[in-house]
């Protein structure tokens, strides 16, 4: 049995690594394709050194985040390797070219079933679209598959839990001992907040940035925030200044996440990985797809109110008795084994 995986962006790289452990388990061979749609090294490669994932066979390296652009080479890449399965994740435009580009192979998307219910967000049209063209759907949680019971989406769907979460099981405890990144930064556990912004609808529409920027400029702890290339050329456009570094390896970024005061995102995957970490959020969206954190208490939402930011931040706690969310931390296997099961 053969799958075609299709990863291109920072989250994707993170979810692959369990999932490719799990699927050499099962004896399923995976072909990797990087679509390209992130390629600076530190946001691209480092993932594949630090995480041990199969070097892609296909590299298309297009630099572009256009879905279009994409599809013609990944559909190359389907005709020349006939798959059983296309494998994509999540909600990029990586995730919607790789399941234009399958044709009569069957897709298989992860974290299938997710709603903001924000029809702003291009992240929540391309779930949509996903979604309603997968054959198998692999829902983190209850909620998701029921989801798609209710839009009577035609998929089969299996509830595996979420990647992500093996992802910090597995490497967690590998960052917290190996990284050096809290003292290379200045910083001490528990004393500083972690920032992430490079959302479309917040990097390129001015106004919102600036709310943001002054609310995170308010805020009484140090600043670690590596920065998105694409909201570095957004900062230095607009003339706005934030204390930034550059982006990180996953280990050293999962050593500071786990450590940190507060977690300050507008990133779905850095919202899940401080609540594994038992670091409240504060998230600078008006929804989320995770809304099980919110109702936990554990993640509030803040829009780009410079106000509420400063405010949630500073009175931030991560709740005592927080349930377990999104499954049993072995999720990738849950993966494996839907592939192997319903394969055509």
């Amino acid at each position: 049995m053969r799958v075609l995986s299709v990863v291109g962006n920072r989250p994707q790289f993170i979810k692959s690594a369990p999932t490719s452990v799990a699927l050499r388990e099962r004896g399923i061979d995976e072909v990797v394709l990087h679509s390209g749609q992130h390629w600076d090294p530190e946001m691209s490669q480092v993932f594949f050194d630090e995480l041990e994932i199969p070097e892609p066979a296909y590299r298309l390296d297009l630099r572009t985040s256009d879905a279009a652009a994409m599809t013609a080479p990944i559909r190359n890449a389907v005709e020349r390797e006939r798959p059983d399965w296309v494998l994509v994740y999540g909600d990029t435009n990586t995730t919607v070219a790789g399941t234009h580009a399958a044709g009569g192979v069957p897709v298989a998307h992860v974290e299938a079933g997710l709603r903001s219910l924000d029809l702003e967000m291009p992240e929540e049209r391309n779930r949509i679209e996903v979604d309603r063209l997968a054959a198998l759907l692999l829902c983190p949680d209850e909620r998701s598959a029921n989801q798609l019971e209710t839009e009577g989406v035609p998929g089969r769907r299996e509830v595996v839990g979420d990647v992500m979460a093996d992802a910090t099981r597995i490497f967690a405890p590998i960052a917290r001992k190996h990284s050096d990144a809290l003292t290379r930064l200045g910083v001490t556990p528990g004393g500083y907040a972690v920032v992430t912004v490079h959302r479309e609808a917040n990097v390129t529409r001015a106004e919102r940035l600036r709310r943001i920027v002054e609310g995170l400029g308010r805020l009484d702890l140090p600043l670690i925030f590596p920065v998105h290339p694409r909201t570095r050329a957004a900062l230095g456009d607009l003339g706005l200044r934030l204390p930034t570094i550059e982006p990180l390896g996953y280990l050293d970024m999962q050593a500071l996440v786990s450590q940190a005061r507060v977690v300050v995102t507008d990133s779905g995957g850095l919202q899940k990985e401080a609540y594994w970490h038992g670091v409240p959020c504060v998230t600078m969206r008006p929804s989320t797809e995770w809304v099980d954190m919110v109702a936990a208490g554990a993640n509030i939402l803040v829009d780009d109110d410079p106000d509420a930011i400063e405010q949630a931040a500073a009175a931030a706690r991560f709740p005592a008795n927080a349930p377990q969310l999104y499954g049993d931390r072995h999720a990738s296997e849950h993966v494996a084994a839907a592939l192997y099961a319903w394969r055509p």
